[in-house]
């Protein structure tokens, strides 16, 4: 496995919530993406890639939590295809649109270029900030290392 690589996700509560994703086992088939340019995105993602579970729509725009990819894309009808994802775990504070647009670090962020896209790449660097920024996420210690032990003298 190469290395892993990091994306966001958006969905409309309303269609597909962070509380559906939890309530079907934390498992999921990523699919409905109609976009050429998401759907490239979703092409290209990797068994092991972690993505951010983004609610969109009218209001409270906010990443919600964590998934990792279980199985990359596949065709399910057509030219239509998916990808498998199980919750990684919830960010300990929503990361809220507002907030990530006021961090200057963020103004190459595709999530700010290219608002309409549904799957967006996310740098690892942004995916650092992003996650300090959310307090990291339950039940990964990748996401928030402990503090360092101090010597002893």
């Amino acid at each position: 496995m190469g290395k892993r690589r990091y994306w966001l996700l958006k969905t409309e509560p309303k269609e597909w919530s962070w509380e559906d994703q939890r309530s079907n086992g934390g498992m999921s088939q990523w699919d409905g993406v109609k976009n050429r340019q998401a759907l490239k995105h979703m092409k290209a993602m990797s068994k092991g890639d972690r993505c951010f579970f983004y609610h969109s729509g009218p209001s409270d725009r906010r990443i919600v939590g964590v998934v990792e990819v279980t199985r990359p894309w596949y065709a399910i009808a057509g030219e239509e295809g998916a990808v498998d994802l199980r919750e990684v775990g919830e960010m300990r504070r929503p990361v809220h649109l507002k907030d990530i647009k006021a961090e200057a670090a963020m103004k190459g962020f595709a999530l700010l270029r290219q608002p309409r896209l549904s799957v967006v790449p996310v740098p690892e660097d942004i995916w650092e900030q992003l996650c300090e920024m959310g307090g990291g996420f339950a039940d990964d210690e990748e996401a928030t290392p402990p503090p360092a032990e101090e010597e002893e003298d």
